[in-house]
């Protein structure tokens, strides 16, 4: 089993969770990191296994398809995981993600 998709068997299933409770309780920094992080390192502020994604000129169509279908050969999808709202949290937080 690959580590993201390690990260993915923890990853909070916040599908049964009412759309208002769930963003009130959405640690996206958190989801990211235990998500995420094993590929975009520094919190996506660094290239790692994936690219670094802070100041990043990929639309958010973009990042969201990316998100929920993957990348061969090495993003795993993440759209059976994911909801739009924590998927939607991600392409904010990556946003607001300052260049180092």
């Amino acid at each position: 089993m690959t580590a993201c998709a390690a990260a993915l068997a923890c990853a909070p299933n916040a599908r049964s969770q009412g759309a208002d409770e769930q963003s009130a309780n959405l640690n996206v920094e958190q989801l990211f990191a235990t998500s995420c992080g094993f590929c975009h390192q520094n919190g996506g502020r660094a290239p790692g296994r994936g690219p670094k994604l802070a100041g990043t000129d990929k639309s958010d169509d973009y990042i969201i398809n990316q998100i929920k279908n993957g990348k061969m050969p090495g993003m795993p999808a993440f759209g059976g995981s994911f909801n739009d709202t924590q998927i939607h949290a991600i392409v904010g937080y990556i946003r607001g993600l300052k260049d180092e």
